[in-house]
């Protein structure tokens, strides 16, 4: 199955200029939502990983899912305001403006092993934003994974010398 086939392009969301890649065509397939998860948890099932962490709110339906077919633990890094409890929290640029990440302060342990789930790989100032998170809370970054790249924004640099992977590379 081409899960590319399966995502639409919203054109001038949430912004002009803005080609939104909207994933809820794929999460509706039942077959292409699992197919998705599957080929996503293949990479991961021998791999050494204590916590998934899933972005807000789009990695929530990557993240959570595989969690479960891998039985690790899933922890959501939430926008500002959305958690009680002590968090750590960072601020960090969007393609089209600047948002806040919050995380329990005990969602991770110092040397946990952690792989970060979120849809959709752009500028990459989400998952940096969620890699400082981890850091500051002592955990192990084992990779970044995404269900979609978008290649020509060159999120990947701002990643740094963390692995990732992309389901679909657009």
């Amino acid at each position: 199955m081409n899960l590319a086939d399966k995502i639409r392009t919203i054109p001038d969301f949430p912004k002009e200029g803005i080609a939104f890649k909207d994933i809820t065509t794929l999460l509706k397939d039942p077959s292409a939502y699992q197919e998705a998860i599957d080929r996503i948890a293949e990479r991961y099932e021998d791999k050494d990983i204590d916590l998934i962490l899933g972005v807000e709110a789009r990695g929530f339906l990557i993240g959570a899912p595989l969690a479960l077919k891998l039985n690790k633990g899933f922890v959501p890094v939430r926008k500002e305001g959305k958690l009680p409890g002590d968090i750590v929290k960072t601020e960090y640029d969007l393609e089209y403006g600047s948002n806040t990440l919050e995380l329990h302060k005990d969602a991770i342990e110092k040397g946990d092993k952690v792989l970060i789930v979120d849809d959709l790989l752009a500028t990459g100032g989400t998952v940096k934003a969620t890699i400082d998170l981890v850091e500051e809370l002592g955990g192990e970054i084992v990779e970044v994974a995404f269900l979609m790249e978008l290649g020509f924004l060159d999120g990947r640099e701002v990643i740094g010398d963390y692995e990732v992977f992309s389901l679909i590379t657009d």
